[in-house]
């Protein structure tokens, strides 16, 4: 009688990405309890799907719901938030601005750099 080999535990999923239009940017976000984090991105740009692919995983263990934008589609809303590069993101605490977090992608300066984010007080929106 053979023993049955150990089951393997699944991979806990990756954060789910919520795609905001022009039409639903605010509602989304003013509806977001905690932290929404919204990356100003393009099909196109090969940084920004990196950087989509690596955010689950600096954002570990920190409760945030993820955002992405296309500036293609949405160019209202990139000229509103003055996104002049990509990929580029944007924080928010229970709906409210907080600013654009510039950090490299590695997980202490990210880290960090969300941290102060967070403990900042909130911003007026561009």
């Amino acid at each position: 009688m053979t023993s049955a080999p150990p089951e393997k535990r699944a991979s806990p999923p990756l954060a789910a990405w919520h795609e905001l239009t022009e039409f639903d940017f605010h509602r989304h976000l003013a509806r977001t309890p905690g932290t929404g984090i919204v990356l100003f991105s393009a099909p196109g740009c090969n940084a920004c799907r990196a950087l989509e692919a690596r955010l689950p995983a600096l954002l570990e263990g920190i409760p945030a719901q993820l955002y992405k934008v296309d500036v293609q589609q949405a160019t209202a809303l990139a000229r509103a938030y003055d996104i002049f590069h990509l990929p580029s993101l944007r924080v928010f605490v229970g709906g409210s601005y907080h600013g654009e977090l510039q950090a490299e992608p590695r997980p202490e300066p990210f880290r960090r750099a969300l941290q102060a984010l967070l403990a900042a007080p909130a911003q007026e929106e561009p």
